[in-house]
């Protein structure tokens, strides 16, 4: 099982309470991300939202590429791994962009293929907001643009949103950045066999991601291509040294302490993205499902949890924690070395 976190460009990841000391800043950022790699995380998603999420959308949220390119270029081993929604960035220029930040990371630069599902945000920044299929569509032949860019010069294309004739766009990156995704619905699943490489997921019970990495290793296998290369699933985890102390973290959390914050986003998500179960505002006290899994309880409890996510297919956990750096150093020291 592999290790990685969210970076917390909206600063905490809790919608219910104000003293984590996870801070929406550079430094903050910056400094967890070298202190994570040192104890041995694999990987940190960088989520892609310009308003904030998570605690309403008067607050800031730090733009996730700026925020990625800094990433690499300070890391030596860490997977940086950035959200990417096609409506928000220019096809050729972003090609140019990941070709680049391959070469500056020495290809530890990975993309989470992202459909958007965020209406009120598009409105505000004058994005088009397709329905839930065209945004799928688009994502898939976006990706296929973005790999005919890295191998092929010069590169031609013509589709239902692009059409290239004669286009150069050099350097190639040495070897083609991975390219991951997440959905649930008919249509996200279908385009997702086609086009991801690795297959993420919001948090979800075992039976809910055995069934779902079942289903995704059966398309892959009747669309005649290579089995999928991981799935990962986001989580949030509670670790404390006794099963009492961390249901009473959790109680902390849970507690909705201004629901009108939050409201927009909420709908947003649950009525854009065509999600297979239904979110309660309790899940939703902390973001992509990442209670369902229920990692609660001492270093052994939430071990055994994993063991059987790991016997069923998911080699991945996202990790979302508060507060951020002490939880993350805690998770490190004594669940990651049950696992390995």
């Amino acid at each position: 099982m592999k290790f990685g976190y969210w970076t917390p460009v909206f600063g905490s990841w809790l919608r219910n309470v104000d003293d984590d000391t996870t801070a929406c800043s550079w430094e903050y950022i910056k400094n967890l991300t070298l202190n994570a790699e040192n104890l041995g995380y694999s990987l940190t998603l960088v989520p892609e939202l310009y308003l904030n999420d998570i605690k309403g959308q008067k607050a800031p949220a730090l733009d996730a590429w700026a925020i990625a390119n800094g990433l690499a270029a300070i890391t030596s081993k860490i997977e940086i791994l950035a959200a990417l929604r096609p409506q928000y960035h220019q096809v050729a220029l972003t090609a140019k962009k990941i070709a680049t930040l391959a070469e500056i990371s020495n290809n530890r630069f990975s993309i989470n293929m992202v459909s958007a599902w965020w209406a009120e945000e598009a409105r505000q920044y004058g994005i088009d907001f397709d329905n839930h299929d065209d945004r799928y569509a688009l994502t898939e032949e976006y990706t296929n643009v973005l790999r005919g860019f890295w191998s092929n010069t010069p590169f031609n294309f013509k589709g239902k949103y692009f059409e290239f004739q004669d286009s150069y766009n050099e350097p190639k990156p040495s070897s083609l950045p991975l390219v991951y995704a997440g959905g649930e619905s008919e249509q996200g699943r279908a385009s997702i066999t086609r086009f991801a490489d690795k297959y993420l997921m919001h948090g979800g019970t075992l039976e809910e991601i055995r069934a779902k990495i079942k289903d995704m290793n059966e398309r892959r296998d009747r669309a005649n291509l290579e089995p999928f290369k991981g799935f990962g699933m986001a989580v949030y985890v509670i670790l404390r040294d006794s099963e009492t102390e961390a249901k009473k973290e959790l109680e902390r959390i849970i507690n909705i302490k201004n629901w009108a914050d939050y409201e927009n986003s909420y709908s947003n998500f649950t009525g854009n993205s065509n999600l297979d179960v239904e979110i309660s505002k309790m899940e939703y006290s902390v973001s992509n499902r990442g209670l369902r899994a229920n990692l609660i309880g001492t270093a052994e409890q939430i071990a055994e949890k994993l063991r059987a996510y790991e016997e069923a297919g998911l080699n991945l956990v996202i990790i979302q924690c508060a507060n951020m750096k002490e939880e993350l150093e805690k998770i490190a020291k004594e669940l990651m070395p049950l696992l390995h």
